[in-house]
């Protein structure tokens, strides 16, 4: 496995230390070694000090142990070089030797901006033989055009059965389980439809800034970051139709008919179904946090959206009339990721008191599905009220530790199984969607609400769903 940008935060936060767990469980063949690629000057003892480093920030003291660290770092090597460079990819190819039977990972923990350079350089090289598998980091582009030109630059060197775009959201636990929820149950098949559900939300809150990623955010957004990989692959896996078979093509042929399925939102459209926003200064966690344009690497002037909340609707039988709500904004009052499903109310009341019930399906902190059910108050009367039906999925299972997400996709990746994983066609779907509400954004000047750091977002979140009667979970 080659890690190409293995001194950023993604290969020092989030791969090695997976790849150390997948190491500390045997879960890696013996045979399996890691190669990081970066500018940096470093000597194979330093790179494995940094990477010690970082685990150990990363990783539960009670999992790291020195002895298991030193048979890991045994796997680990450094090789300095600049991505942009073919002389560089020369270099390498001397380095690693020809063999086209092993199979290698190149992973891209790179800019977007160098995946058609690497790419390219690779198949000069030599080193993109039929055993050979590239992995891309989300956002694949900046929009529908540039993902097209990265997807053709790269299936120009790799047959799509050994691309893997990557979204970690898809490697969650939860996730997974909201595919077993639907079509491992006969319980809900009958009711998922627009006949029982009144509306859905999709909401990842974070009360993190921009932290380090600033330059990259402030040409990104929400919209670009996080709505168009993260969410609506959440609402791909609620909204599909079961597929015929549990296999990569099948399930990702499903997620595609949904994208498809959505309506446009376009021109004057963006100021009913959309709302946009920025944090200003405020207070998290009883600390004062700046504005986000006072964040490091970003404008003073910016009006890169740090929030974004979107009524979609899909056009098909399944779910016609029934709204999805999405929001993801930074800076909020809670970290919490979740999936609301909210069913309609029984057709007639016949108690004074009682709500709809609502499936909810959390992601994080804590992973966990809760279904809430409307129950009699002991005592005299029939005083109602909601009680839960929870699935604590760590207490369900004994689970020691909870496995993170890139520890699942990259174990998917050695083994060759691209079902958690997004294909060409589904990046660009997404893309087609969003395009318009950024342009609509900018022909309509919609520039971001300004909401305070440590609120709910901006007020106008608010009357995306108070007009119809709803309200935010």
């Amino acid at each position: 496995m080659l890690v190409f940008g293995g001194t950023g935060d993604l290969a020092l936060h989030k791969l090695l230390p997976a790849l150390y767990h997948l190491h500390r469980e045997g879960r890696l063949h013996a045979d399996v070694r890691i190669l990081a690629l970066a500018r940096s000057s470093h000597s194979r003892e330093s790179y494995q000090a940094l990477a010690e480093r970082h685990c150990r920030a990363q990783v539960a003291r009670a999992d790291f142990a020195n002895d298991t660290w030193a048979s890991f770092a045994a796997r680990l090597d450094y090789f300095a070089m600049d991505a942009a460079q073919s002389a560089d990819f020369g270099r390498l190819a001397k380095r690693l030797g020809r063999d086209d039977e092993r199979v290698r990972v190149y992973y891209l923990a790179t800019a977007p901006s160098l995946f058609e350079d690497i790419a390219a350089h690779l198949a000069n090289a030599g080193l993109a033989g039929p055993a050979a598998r590239i992995v891309l980091e989300k956002p694949i582009g900046h929009s529908l055009e540039s993902a097209r030109a990265i997807n053709t630059a790269i299936g120009a060197v790799f047959d799509e059965a050994r691309v893997f775009r990557i979204d970690h959201y898809l490697g969650k636990e939860t996730v997974q389980n909201l595919m077993a929820l639907r079509f491992a149950n006969a319980l809900f098949e009958p009711v998922w439809r627009a006949g029982h559900i009144d509306h859905v939300q999709i909401s990842v809150c974070e009360t993190l800034g921009v932290e380090n990623r600033g330059g990259y955010y402030d040409q990104a957004g929400a919209m670009r970051d996080m709505i168009q990989n993260h969410l609506l692959q959440l609402l791909c896996l609620v909204a599909m139709e079961a597929p015929v078979r549990f296999d990569a093509e099948a399930v990702r042929n499903e997620k595609v008919k949904i994208l498809e399925a959505l309506k446009p939102i376009s021109g004057l459209d963006v100021q009913d179904k959309t709302v946009r926003g920025q944090y200003t200064a405020g207070k998290i966690g009883g600390h004062d946090v700046p504005a986000y344009y006072f964040e490091k690497n970003v404008d003073n002037d910016s009006d890169t959206e740090t929030f974004v909340a979107v009524q979609v609707e899909i056009d098909n039988w399944r779910w016609a009339g029934v709204p999805f709500y999405l929001r993801t904004g930074k800076r909020l009052a809670k970290k919490a990721s979740e999936i609301l499903i909210q069913f309609k109310p029984v057709p007639h009341r016949l108690f004074h008191e009682g709500e709809a019930n609502q499936l909810l399906i959390r992601l994080q902190p804590e992973e966990r599905i809760s279904l809430q059910l409307m129950a009699k108050n002991p005592g005299k009367g029939m005083h109602l009220k909601p009680v839960e039906l929870d699935l604590n999925l760590a207490n369900a299972f004994n689970q020691q530790r909870r496995w993170d997400a890139y520890e699942r996709l990259l174990l998917d990746v050695i083994d060759g199984d691209s079902t958690l994983f997004m294909r060409r066609d589904e990046v660009e779907a997404a893309w087609q969607w969003v395009d318009p509400i950024l342009q609509g954004w900018h022909q309509h000047y919609q520039s971001p609400r300004p909401y305070p750091a440590g609120s709910d977002g901006p007020e106008q979140l608010q009357h995306l769903l108070e007009r119809h009667g709803r309200h935010w979970a």
